[in-house]
């Protein structure tokens, strides 16, 4: 079984097919992935404050990445195979992520 992700223009839009458990509404709709990333980069930066950042592509993989490797496997039922499945990555490639965030 595969999901599509519907095309919106030049970009892939994911809508959440369960309920969220938060309430990160705009406009009275749940936000979706992609605007919840952009509101919370928005509030990073304004907690700066003005303070220099470096090396923001990598933090914010880094925070993406974890809880993404995290809730695919326990949906897996720590199946690697399944998992990487799910990803669309090699099996090989998910076990070193795993290791690098600890999750393995």
């Amino acid at each position: 079984m595969s999901v599509s992700l519907p095309r919106m223009g030049n970009t892939w839009k994911l809508h959440m097919a369960t309920p969220k458990k938060t309430d990160n509404k705009i406009n009275g709709q749940s936000e979706t992935l992609r605007q919840s990333v952009h509101s919370s980069l928005n509030d990073f930066f304004v907690h700066l404050d003005g303070q220099p950042i470096t090396n923001l592509y990598e933090l914010v993989l880094s925070e993406i990445e974890a809880p993404l490797l995290d809730v695919v496997m326990k949906h897996a039922k720590d199946n690697q195979t399944k998992a990487s499945e799910i990803l669309g990555l090699n099996r090989g490639t998910l076990r070193k992520k795993l290791k690098q965030y600890d999750l393995l």
